[in-house]
């Protein structure tokens, strides 16, 4: 049946979920065989089980192919995810600062270029895992493994601790927060903070709490009812709606109005699809 998909998801053990949002399973026919993500701040890692898919990483690059799986640190841009007519994988959805402790190099390295998981783990490890995976039974005990492989690839971090409490007041706020105040709480200098995100987070804090408060903006908007553009602008701190719409653009590619066309013809085309909420058709 077209569309249909398996997605299971859960929340995992501490002291993983200081990093991580869910791990989930994912099989079965996506709802279009191209699909955009716009920027979330959230990170993203994929052990693929199937056949390779494409990402693009913005309209100025490449679409390249990846086969093993991926690791997609904070995007600052739009992504085109390209799948296969059947889509098989595990993976997990990350807080922005949660890749930091697995990851061998600093997180700027991998803005807007995301990379292979053998890239990061390397080839052997990534194969042994993958036929594990692969022969697992069922969803669950996939989740399992990847979970034990994510927690003896811990590390320490130096610096996770501010990053992380920082992050954690601009989340809790949407963005809707001075940066220059939160280094004076924590007792730091703007460009030691600013130093610090760059190399767990891949963007400096203003670029976290700008993606944070277009996320939270973008998420309360009711595609099936009518919307004032004017008061979503300034009810999220937008100078105005010519500003709301500038960052609109920058964060999908699509202007307000054209975004919610997209989301009513995912609700309308697939209604209550596991994908559905922030992916876009791109096709």
């Amino acid at each position: 049946m077209l569309g249909r998909v398996e997605y299971v998801s859960r929340v995992p053990r501490p002291p993983l979920t200081e990093l991580i949002d869910d791990l989930y399973y994912l099989e079965g026919a996506p709802p279009y065989a191209r699909l955009t993500l716009p920027p979330a701040p959230s990170a993203l890692l994929i052990v693929n089980l199937g056949a390779p898919f494409r990402i693009r990483a913005g309209t100025d690059i490449e679409t390249a192919e990846y086969a093993d799986g991926c690791v997609v640190t904070m995007p600052t841009r739009a992504f085109e995810f390209g799948y296969p007519p059947e889509t098989r994988s595990v993976g997990v959805h990350v807080k922005p600062w949660g890749l930091a402790p697995f990851l061998p190099m600093p997180a700027a390295e991998l803005c807007d270029r995301p990379v292979t998981v053998e890239q990061v783990w390397g080839r052997p490890a990534v194969a042994e895992l993958r036929d594990r995976l692969a022969t697992a039974d069922g969803p669950h005990e996939m989740l399992t493994l990847l979970e034990e492989e994510l927690m003896r690839r811990l590390c320490e971090t130096a610096g996770l601790g501010l990053v992380r409490h920082t992050s954690s007041v601009i989340a809790a706020t949407s963005g809707a927060v001075a940066i220059g105040d939160l280094s004076v709480a924590a007792g730091v200098s703007s460009t030691h903070l600013a130093q610090r995100f760059k190399e767990l987070i891949g963007v400096t804090p203003k670029r976290l709490a700008r993606t944070y408060r277009f996320t939270a903006t973008v998420f309360s908007i009711n595609p099936a009812g009518p919307i004032d553009w004017g008061d979503l602008a300034g009810g999220a701190g937008y100078f105005d709606q010519a500003h709301f719409g500038h960052e609109f653009r920058a964060f999908t590619g699509l202007t307000p109005t054209r975004y919610v066309e997209v989301r009513r013809r995912f609700l309308r085309e697939h209604p209550g699809h596991a994908l559905d909420g922030w992916p876009l058709p791109a096709d």
